[in-house]
């Protein structure tokens, strides 16, 4: 039997359109305010990471959302958006003591990336990109077919150092050395395990001859002062 069809069939298509419009509408909204939530979360804990030396970034999130009065569901800035933020922090509220401090723990770096020349240091992390607060780590990347060898040679010359659990399963073997500028972090990787580490295509990983570049460009640092203790809570 053919298909009837009524007058009021060919209105369907515009109601249907007019349905997905408005729901299109009513979501808009809640996208602008999660993404104004999102941003008010980076830079409150941008703020809490700088002044009091939260190395949790997930802790300083929650901290963030807490003082903002915003429920659990609040949608959480990514750690890239904890990096901006943390750069407009430095900009807006401690550009000088942000650029000495930076350029002691670049000049630290340095003088241990030469140190350890035989194992190809990179300069990674905050102190590499510049968005790293008086806390951070100065975080060198080795390569060694045994970490062991990095080790013994610190014990030869005498240097005390701490060995550290790695974050994550390809991130090789990781040692602590404080000194009176700066906290170094050493990541001891593998050959294959620099290779073959996934990595961000904007992070900056910086060979010795670089980090010199940068600190020829920059006025020079203050005399050193002792490094303030991070805190994770």
């Amino acid at each position: 039997m053919p298909r009837r069809f009524d007058n009021n069939e060919p209105a369907r298509e515009p109601e249907r359109e007019r349905g997905r419009a408005s729901r299109e509408r009513a979501i808009e909204p809640r996208q602008r305010h999660d993404g104004h939530d999102r941003e008010r979360i980076a830079h409150t804990a941008a703020r809490l990471i700088a002044e009091h030396g939260l190395t949790d970034w997930a802790l300083a999130k929650r901290k963030a959302a807490r003082q903002l009065m915003l429920p659990d569901s609040a949608p959480f800035p990514s750690n890239d958006e904890i990096e901006a933020a943390l750069g407009s922090y430095h900009s807006l509220y401690a550009a000088d003591a942000h650029d000495a401090s930076l350029r002691g723990q670049r000049e630290e770096a340095l003088v241990w990336m030469k140190r350890l020349a035989a194992w190809h240091p990179l300069l990674v992390g905050g102190v590499a990109a510049g968005w790293a607060t008086a806390y951070s780590d100065v975080r060198l990347e080795l390569v060694a077919d045994d970490a062991k060898s990095v080790e013994i040679a610190l014990a030869n010359d005498g240097v005390r150092y701490a060995a550290l659990p790695a974050r994550a399963p390809d991130e090789g073997a990781h040692l602590r050395i404080e000194t009176a500028r700066a906290c170094l972090r050493l990541a001891i990787l593998t050959p294959a395990e620099r290779r073959n580490r996934p990595r961000r295509d904007n992070e900056p990983r910086l060979a010795a001859n670089a980090v010199a570049a940068l600190l020829e460009q920059a006025p020079t640092s203050p005399p050193a002062t002792p490094m303030p203790q991070a805190r994770n809570r």
